[in-house]
């Protein structure tokens, strides 16, 4: 019949004590050592999503410069998102992941889904086409190419270029990168600083007159 832990000699128990504390010891070892690559893997990631200022003041010369560029494109697509207007943009993208096709095979089944998606009259993101662009990307459907969206991609990013990009050029979502927080004292915020200690002098004199 068992008797339990008291009929262990003495010994016995101090090693089973010693056994626990290095293995306990061990996983913390382990968890620190996890916690650790993981905050380096987030520092890294951080680090190689930093854009320089040069690199932001290119994304006005075009739109193209701008959605070519992955924080680019994720800036303008949070802006799009903010205007509830995204399906352009992820029209876009969908139509270039569409042109890296190298199966033939899977040409039909993926025009088919972007058609569904942002073509269609029943589509549930659609893009604003003209009935002509529609008509005819609608007839490319029964033979589906690398191009058969190219048009209608085209009539997408003129109607992106000369709406929405202006705008985003002109939002914090653009602002807030060009000239971050804390980057230095502009004219408009020099002049308020000043004009602001100078209402502060007035009315210390005033309170000691």
């Amino acid at each position: 019949m068992c008797k339990g832990l008291a009929a262990l000699p003495a010994t016995c128990l101090k090693s089973a004590k010693d056994m626990k504390h290095r293995l306990g010891f061990l996983l913390q070892k382990s968890d620190s050592c996890d916690y650790s690559s993981s905050q380096g893997k987030k520092e890294k990631i951080s680090s190689s999503q930093r854009v320089s200022q040069e690199e932001v003041r290119k994304w006005a010369d075009s739109l193209e410069n701008l959605i070519h560029h992955d924080r680019g494109l994720a800036a303008f697509r949070a802006f799009l998102k903010s205007e509830y207007s995204e399906e352009n943009i992820e029209f876009w993208v969908s139509c270039e992941d569409y042109k890296k096709t190298k199966s033939p095979a899977k040409l039909s089944p993926k025009a088919r889904k972007i058609y569904d998606e942002f073509i269609s009259v029943q589509a549930t993101k659609e893009v604003n086409l003209d009935s002509c662009t529609r008509e005819k990307t609608c007839h490319n459907m029964l033979e589906p190419t690398l191009s058969c969206f190219d048009e209608a991609q085209r009539k997408i990013f003129t109607l992106m270029e000369k709406d929405s990009y202006r705008r985003f050029l002109k939002s914090p979502y653009y602002l807030d990168l060009i000239s971050p927080p804390g980057a230095g004292c502009g004219p408009e915020n020099c002049k308020r600083s000043h004009t602001h200690t100078l209402d502060c002098n007035s009315n210390i004199i005033s309170q000691c007159a």
